[in-house]
Protein backbone atom coordinates (compact mmCIF):
# COMPACT_ATOMS: atom_id res chain seq x y z
CA UNK A 1 0.00 0.00 0.00
CA UNK A 2 1.58 3.31 -1.29
CA UNK A 3 0.88 6.37 0.97
CA UNK A 4 2.86 10.41 0.99
CA UNK A 5 3.95 11.76 3.90
CA UNK A 6 4.47 15.32 4.48
CA UNK A 7 7.90 15.90 6.34
CA UNK A 8 9.54 19.39 6.39
CA UNK A 9 7.70 21.22 3.54
CA UNK A 10 8.49 18.13 1.61
CA UNK A 11 6.58 14.59 0.06
CA UNK A 12 8.02 11.58 1.35
CA UNK A 13 6.60 7.94 -0.74
CA UNK A 14 6.15 5.68 1.84
CA UNK A 15 4.68 2.31 1.27
CA UNK A 16 3.44 -0.71 3.84
CA UNK A 17 3.76 -4.52 2.96
CA UNK A 18 0.45 -6.48 2.35
CA UNK A 19 2.67 -8.62 4.82
CA UNK A 20 2.21 -6.12 7.38
CA UNK A 21 -1.34 -5.16 6.85
CA UNK A 22 -2.09 -9.18 6.75
CA UNK A 23 0.29 -10.23 10.44
CA UNK A 24 -0.45 -6.81 12.17
CA UNK A 25 -3.61 -5.39 10.98
CA UNK A 26 -5.91 -8.23 10.25
CA UNK A 27 -6.33 -7.90 6.68
CA UNK A 28 -6.78 -11.59 5.35
CA UNK A 29 -4.48 -13.42 2.28
CA UNK A 30 -8.29 -13.22 -0.25
CA UNK A 31 -9.00 -9.73 0.68
CA UNK A 32 -9.99 -7.61 -2.03
CA UNK A 33 -7.98 -3.95 -2.90
CA UNK A 34 -11.47 -2.18 -1.06
CA UNK A 35 -10.85 -4.56 2.20
CA UNK A 36 -6.97 -3.56 1.93
CA UNK A 37 -7.64 0.23 1.63
CA UNK A 38 -10.06 -0.44 5.04
CA UNK A 39 -7.24 -2.14 6.82
CA UNK A 40 -4.24 0.79 6.20
CA UNK A 41 -7.51 2.83 6.70
CA UNK A 42 -7.82 1.54 9.86
CA UNK A 43 -4.17 1.49 11.14
CA UNK A 44 -3.54 4.74 9.44
CA UNK A 45 -2.44 6.47 12.97
CA UNK A 46 0.13 3.60 13.60
CA UNK A 47 1.05 3.13 10.32
CA UNK A 48 2.06 6.78 9.88
CA UNK A 49 3.41 7.22 13.13
CA UNK A 50 6.07 4.50 12.34
CA UNK A 51 6.84 5.93 8.98
CA UNK A 52 7.62 9.67 10.54
CA UNK A 53 9.66 7.48 13.05
CA UNK A 54 11.36 5.30 10.38
CA UNK A 55 12.49 8.66 8.63
CA UNK A 56 13.58 10.50 11.38
CA UNK A 57 15.53 7.85 12.33
CA UNK A 58 17.35 7.04 9.24
CA UNK A 59 16.28 9.93 6.48
CA UNK A 60 16.23 7.56 3.85
CA UNK A 61 13.44 7.49 1.49
CA UNK A 62 10.80 6.04 -0.07
CA UNK A 63 10.20 4.51 3.99
CA UNK A 64 9.05 0.60 3.36
CA UNK A 65 7.48 -0.66 6.31
CA UNK A 66 7.74 -4.45 6.68
CA UNK A 67 6.26 -6.58 9.02
CA UNK A 68 9.70 -6.17 11.11
CA UNK A 69 9.02 -2.92 11.67
CA UNK A 70 5.79 -3.40 13.76
CA UNK A 71 7.23 -5.81 15.80
CA UNK A 72 7.48 -5.59 19.51
CA UNK A 73 11.02 -4.37 20.74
Amino acid sequence: MLFTLSVRNREVECTVTRDALEQHFWLTPDADAARTIRAFEDGRDRIVALARRKLLARSAEPVRLTVKDFAPR
